[in-house]
């Protein structure tokens, strides 16, 4: 069968299109090659955030092409928002800045917050490491150790937090609201590193924070006794650390429907915990790079063995879920945010 000119000319801009299409991911791919990567922690060293950020810096490099090198900074303030804001507006579009900040700051964005300066959909989701489970704890020197406890003495606790959107200030003022709690939120510490130093301190009676991050960096007071243990008197689903068995759960504690309803609205930021996020209109070959290293690294043998070390609850969720979640907290229908409009700095 012979073949016409038209056909070969076809042919050909098939081949050259076909070749040009794969330009872009063997640039992305080269563009690595001697760079570094900064990864930005939004709440301070110590806590569940940077130990988790950190451990993630470390193997990542072997999964992108060009094998980057890392560095990790701390860029606190307001609870993360600092940095959210920061990687929004101020790093470059080019895939060497990855941001970890509170997925809360998303519920803040939706209830409008003045403070919020970015869109969280216009973001590079890589993903989350995690999906949390939020948990309350309440030192012995307080005196009352169970939730029933803390409403029946009607005794006013001072809750340490981070800044407004964190569950660490938004959990406690939601047991005001939904439980009769007396809670005092005491804000402005720079992550759970902290408040556990205000806690040994007295300066504080609990916190609400992550069982994960309890876990990680608060388990010597969970196993100490007497005044000076840590008791965790609510929590937001079961988990099966024998230190957390017969806790109250907080669907036990919240008697109202419209209320539950609400909580669970809220709640819809532990579903992706922790996220990783970089610049918005970053090219997009870059994105994908990263979301494969991040999914690579999180499914990584010696990476695991490492987080199983340092009490590191692995759950990996992919960037597309996150945008998922996003889209459905910041599609929260205004009864329900009037419903929650307490919780919010805008007033």
């Amino acid at each position: 069968m012979k073949t016409s000119r038209q056909d070969w000319r076809w042919a050909a801009a098939f081949l050259v299109g076909l070749a040009l299409a794969h330009v872009p991911v063997a640039l992305a791919q080269d563009f690595y090659k001697d760079k570094t990567i900064r990864f930005i922690v939004g709440q301070a060293a110590g806590g569940g955030y940077d130990t988790y950020t950190r451990t993630i810096a470390r193997y990542i490099g072997k999964y992108i092409p060009g094998g980057p090198t890392t560095v990790v900074d701390n860029m606190t303030g307001a609870g993360s928002l600092v940095a959210a804001n920061y990687i929004f507006n101020n790093a470059k579009p080019d895939g060497l800045a990855i941001a970890n900040w509170n997925s809360a700051l998303v519920f803040n964005q939706a209830m409008g917050d003045k403070n919020v300066k970015f869109d969280a959909r216009r973001f590079g989701w890589l993903g989350a490491p995690s999906k949390s489970v939020p948990v309350c704890l309440i030192m012995g020197f307080s005196g009352p150790k169970t939730m029933d406890e803390i409403v029946k003495s009607g005794k006013p606790l001072r809750m340490g937090g981070t800044g407004p959107g964190s569950h660490s200030i938004d959990m406690p003022l939601m047991l005001n609201k939904m439980v009769g709690a007396k809670f005092n939120v005491v804000s402005g510490y720079q992550g759970t590193a902290q408040i556990k130093i205000a806690l040994q301190r007295r300066e504080v009676d609990g916190h609400c924070t992550n069982w994960d991050s309890v876990l990680a960096t608060q388990k010597d007071m969970i196993d100490s006794k007497g005044d000076e243990r840590l008791i965790p008197f609510i929590l937001h689903a079961r988990v099966p650390e024998a230190e957390a068995k017969g806790v109250t759960l907080v669907g036990e504690a919240i008697k109202d429907d419209n209320h539950m309803r609400a909580y669970r609205a809220y709640m819809a930021q532990m579903e992706y915990s922790r996220p990783l996020t970089i610049a918005p209109n970053t090219p997009k070959e870059r994105l994908e790079i990263l979301r494969r290293a991040f999914k690579a690294v999180l499914a990584d043998n010696d990476f695991l063995i490492q987080a199983n070390r340092l009490k590191l609850d692995i759950n990996y969720v992919s960037g597309e879920e996150s945008e998922k979640w996003v889209s459905e907290v910041l599609s929260l229908p205004t009864k329900m945010k009037d419903e929650l409009k307490y919780l919010s700095p805008v007033q």
